[in-house]
């Protein structure tokens, strides 16, 4: 036991020995490292310091090389700046040289003005004077010799006048004619449109004569009740294989024909089947008017109209006018005047929007009181269409005073599509008045010997009376009779006067 204790005590002196021994050697060791970091430390801090001053002495020179660089960019600019300053001071020098002499120049005008104004005082005084005196020694007037003075002109160069004035119309006319004429050649060759020639009445053909007796049914019940429900009135005559559709409203003509068209068809001709029928064929017709109305409108290229509006249009198409149909005037008018517009340098767009529009108001004026310009204002109003495109179109017919170009172009256009051939066509008793009332206008001059209207009523002769009319005579009178014709005559195209002094002198040798 006591060795155990001994060993014990052997082990632990011998650990703290080593403890103590091993702790020496660490620090031994230590102090050695410690001095060789220092010395590394001393060494980087001096490479260090030598790169610094290094760097710093670059800087510096790199610096100065810089601050020299912008001295003289610097002082460059300042040349710079005093030669452009010099500059304007030369120039302002200038300046104030010519403006003295403006001045001066000036001055002297206001003296000379100054001085013509007296001289023209002056020359006004001895004028005035001189006058004066003129009157004295005359006996006359101022205004009294003047009239006197172009009483003798006229006298003395009528004839001159009168020749010069007809060269200048003629060589005007020729031009202008041959203008006018390429324009609306150009506009019919470019818009010409097919016309349709309609009346007041529409026909059906029946397939046999049996049918009228079922269309006018047991003691006229069924032909009764189709006339209250469409508005018109049904012929059955003798003619055969055939009846007639007589009214005004061509928009109800068109809905009878239809529904007595599928009530022929269907063969059960009773009053519910044309109760029905009526109302199938007022929804065909509606559906077409809108049609046509959506077809002009693209057709022509206008845009922007209302639907109410274009449906309005549409009415147009069953519409006649002289036997033209409405729709299709209105069409060819807004093309016309598209082209003439573009000819003319007008606005093409309101020319044409007016020449589309112009008669609008036929497609209402059998159920609206006025004047289908009246009511076609209204329309175009409550639509919201432009006043430039309300003046253009309500000056057609005269009613209202030409305010534009376009409303002139309107104007031409409506005429040359109502006046070209086979375009319309008149009853025989309107064409006669028309020819009559050509002839009578021309029959109230004086040393009017007879007139006549020829060329359907596009030219009127008219012979005078040599020993009561001269050559200078007949002149007035062709431009007179042909203001007058301007003046109270309603007609398309242009009426071509022509006056005709003849004298014949006869003698017998016997």
């Amino acid at each position: 036991m006591d060795q155990t204790i001994l060993l014990v005590i052997i082990a632990a002196i011998s650990m703290a020995s080593g403890s103590i021994l091993g702790y020496y050697v660490r620090q031994s060791i230590a102090k050695r490292r410690a001095g060789t970091l220092e010395a590394k430390l001393e060494k980087r801090v001096i490479q260090v310091k030598e790169e610094t001053t290094t760097l710093i002495k670059k800087s510096e020179v790199k610096a100065s090389e810089i601050i020299n660089k912008a001295q003289k960019e610097v002082d460059d600019r300042r040349r710079e700046f005093l030669k452009a300053q010099q500059i304007l001071l030369d120039r302002e020098s200038l300046l104030d040289t010519k403006i003295s002499a403006f001045d001066q120049k000036e001055n002297e005008i206001k003296e000379k003005g100054e001085k013509l104004k007296v001289i023209k005082e002056e020359l006004d005084k001895l004028r005035s004077e001189a006058e004066d005196k003129l009157e004295k020694v005359a006996h006359l007037s101022r205004e009294d010799a003047k009239k006197e003075l172009l009483a003798l002109v006229e006298i003395e160069y009528e004839k001159d006048i009168l020749e010069r004035i007809k060269k200048l119309e003629e060589s005007g006319q020729e031009k202008l004619q041959a203008r006018a004429k390429e324009i609306v050649a150009l506009a019919i060759q470019k818009c010409a449109v097919s016309q349709a020639q309609e009346l007041t009445t529409t026909t059906v053909l029946l397939q046999n004569e049996d049918i009228k007796g079922r269309i006018i049914g047991k003691e006229g019940r069924n032909i009764r009740t189709f006339e209250k429900l469409t508005g018109v009135e049904l012929i059955v005559d003798e003619t055969p294989e055939s009846v007639v559709i007589s009214g005004f409203n061509p928009i109800r003509r068109q809905i009878a024909k239809i529904a007595l068209d599928k009530l022929i068809q269907d063969g059960r001709i009773q009053p519910a089947k044309i109760e029905e029928k009526v109302e199938e064929a007022k929804i065909e017709v509606a559906a077409k008017i809108k049609e046509a109305g959506d077809k002009a409108v693209y057709d022509v290229g206008v845009i922007g109209l209302s639907d109410k509006l274009i449906q309005i249009l549409g009415r147009l198409y069953y519409r006649t006018s002289y036997g033209q149909n409405v729709l299709l005037h209105s069409m060819e008018v807004a093309l016309i005047s598209e082209t003439i517009a573009e000819e003319l340098k007008a606005d093409t767009k309101v020319a044409k929007r007016a020449g589309l529009l112009h008669d609008i108001g036929k497609a209402i004026d059998q159920q609206v009181q006025g004047s289908h310009i009246e009511i076609g204002i209204k329309i175009l109003e409550k639509f919201g269409e432009s006043e430039a495109v309300i003046k253009a179109m309500r000056t057609h017919h005269g009613d209202y005073p030409v305010e534009s170009l376009e409303a002139s172009i309107v104007t031409v256009a409506d005429a040359i599509s109502s006046s070209r051939p086979g375009a319309r066509k008149d009853t025989l008793e309107n064409y006669l008045q028309r020819l009559k009332d050509l002839e009578d206008l021309a029959n109230k001059f004086p040393g009017i010997d007879r007139a006549y209207a020829i060329q359907a009523g596009r030219e009127i002769r008219v012979f005078v009376k040599s020993d009561k009319v001269d050559d200078l005579g007949a002149q007035k009178m062709a431009r007179q009779i042909a203001e007058k014709i301007e003046e109270e005559l309603k007609y398309p195209g242009e009426i071509k006067v022509t006056v005709i002094r003849e004298n014949r002198v006869v003698e017998y040798a016997r």
